[in-house]
């Protein structure tokens, strides 16, 4: 008599959320585990990273010729706060803000450039001049990178989960864009043209009564 052939059941399907969960665990206990080997000395550097610079030369596009007198420098610093609010929806579902610190400097120039013939008179004994320039402008403000950092981001899940799609997550363009406007405004208000005038008057009476000149006189008008 033969024996019964015992039945053999069909093994439990696993879930798929449950595959997925374990795979979610799985990775974050391979990162876990490598921060913490990481901080073991003699394998910090097994989970490290190399930098490489693989940029190409620079290219030279244009020159242009230069004709004014840089007579004063500001430097500046501004604390940016950009909060961006999303309707209907909490700052922890979308939402960003971002306090930046941004530093940066504003030249002052006399362009000596635009002077026609009529605006610089010697009189005969050439023991008198008298010079109109134009008045003094503000050049582009130039954000310092090496100063300027930010200080915190607080972003909401949307906009993390977009961060990693985005091809420049975290970017600080807009901050950076705000410190510069901060920044040319400050210089607006501060008096740096008057400053740059008086240098540029200062440098001119020196240089010509050093070849002989002993009366200079210096006017600003456009």
């Amino acid at each position: 008599m033969k024996e019964p052939t015992p039945v053999q059941r069909p093994a439990a399907r696993v879930p798929g959320w449950v595959k997925a969960l374990g795979a979610v665990v799985l990775v974050l206990v391979v990162l876990f585990a490598g921060i913490r080997l990481s901080l073991i000395p003699g394998l910090k550097d097994l989970f490290g990273t190399e930098t490489r610079d693989r940029s190409g030369p620079a290219l030279l596009e244009s020159i242009q010729d230069i004709s004014r007198y840089d007579a004063a420098s500001g430097n500046f610093q501004v604390v940016v706060d950009l909060d961006k609010d999303a309707k209907f929806l909490p700052d922890a579902v979308r939402g960003s803000r971002t306090l930046y610190v941004g530093a940066g400097t504003v030249d002052a120039y006399v362009d000596l450039g635009r002077l026609d013939k009529g605006d610089v008179r010697v009189d005969e004994d050439r023991t008198s001049a008298t010079l109109r320039l134009p008045h003094a402008q503000l050049g582009t403000p130039a954000l310092d990178p090496d100063r300027s950092y930010a200080v915190s981001k607080q972003r909401g899940l949307l906009d993390r989960l977009g961060d990693l799609f985005s091809d420049n997550p975290n970017s600080e363009q807009a901050v950076q864009k705000l410190a510069v406007k901060h920044i040319g405004d400050a210089a607006e208000e501060s008096g740096l043209t008057a400053r740059a005038e008086s240098n540029t008057t200062e440098m001119l009476e020196g240089l010509l009564r050093s070849l002989g000149f002993e009366k200079v006189r210096v006017d600003y008008g456009d």
